[in-house]
C-alpha cells in the first residue's frame, strides 16, 4: 500500500521553484527522480529532494492543473515545520523568484529588498529608459 500523498500547489514555473527550494536550504535534483517513502517505496517526480531523515520531497508536473504538485510520504514528514508552513514559505520564495525573473526580463533592476517583521518581502525595482 502506497503511503505517498499529493498536495496541489499553484507553482507553475520550474526555475523559480528550484530556486525557492535552494533559497530554503534544500538541494533539489531535476529530471525524473525517485522520491523515497515508507519501507523503501518510491514514486517518480520531476524534482526530488533527498532527505536524511524521513521521506524525501518531490514535485511532479500535473498537466491537467498546469502546476507542480508536492509528492511526499506525510507519515514520514520529519521537517522542523509542518507541511502547511513549508508550502507557505516555499510559495513566498517562489513568488519572489518569479517577480525577480520577470523584472529582469523586462529590464528592471532590484534597487531595494526588505523583509518586514511579519515576514513579508518588499521589493523596489527600477529601470532607466534612454
Amino acid at each position: 500500500m502506497s503511503h505517498f500523498s499529493t498536495v496541489k500547489t499553484e507553482l507553475r514555473q520550474l526555475q523559480p521553484l528550484v530556486q525557492a527550494l535552494e533559497d530554503l536550504g534544500y538541494s533539489p535534483d531535476q529530471g525524473s527522480r525517485p522520491v523515497r517513502g515508507y519501507r523503501g517505496q518510491t514514486v517518480s517526480a520531476d524534482i526530488a529532494v533527498t532527505m536524511d531523515q524521513g521521506g524525501d520531497l518531490g514535485f511532479r508536473w500535473n498537466a491537467q492543473t498546469g502546476a507542480y504538485e508536492l509528492v511526499t510520504d506525510l507519515d514520514l514528514w520529519k521537517q522542523t515545520i509542518p507541511v502547511e508552513r513549508f508550502l507557505s514559505k516555499l510559495t513566498q520564495r517562489y513568488a519572489l523568484n518569479s517577480v525577480l525573473q520577470a523584472s529582469d526580463q523586462e529590464g528592471f533592476q532590484v534597487s531595494e529588498q526588505r523583509v518586514a517583521q511579519d515576514g513579508s518581502i518588499e521589493l523596489v525595482v527600477t529601470r532607466w529608459d534612454a
